[in-house]
């Protein structure tokens, strides 16, 4: 049995963000980000390799600014004889 793996690394169990090959300006996408930020920058691909995770995430965090925004709008200004 042939294994690529090579354990004599001390970088193989730190997190991702410290890594040499990591921290080299490389552009990652929403999934990576958000896999980064749900496991404290341990591991960047803990939520596969779909984009759909991310969009979901951006997505559901941005309705939830929104939602957020309209409600004080709504109900900051209420005058107080109501």
């Amino acid at each position: 049995m042939n294994t690529d793996f090579d354990f004599q690394k001390k970088d193989l169990f730190g997190p991702v963000i410290f890594r040499p090959e990591f921290n080299n300006f490389e552009k990652i996408d929403t999934n990576n980000a958000w896999s980064l930020f749900f496991t404290g920058g341990k591991e960047d691909k803990a939520l596969g390799f779909s984009r759909d995770f991310g969009y979901f995430f951006n997505n559901t965090l941005i309705a939830i600014v929104v939602a957020g925004t309209i409600w004080g709008l709504f109900f900051s200004n209420l005058p107080s004889s109501l």
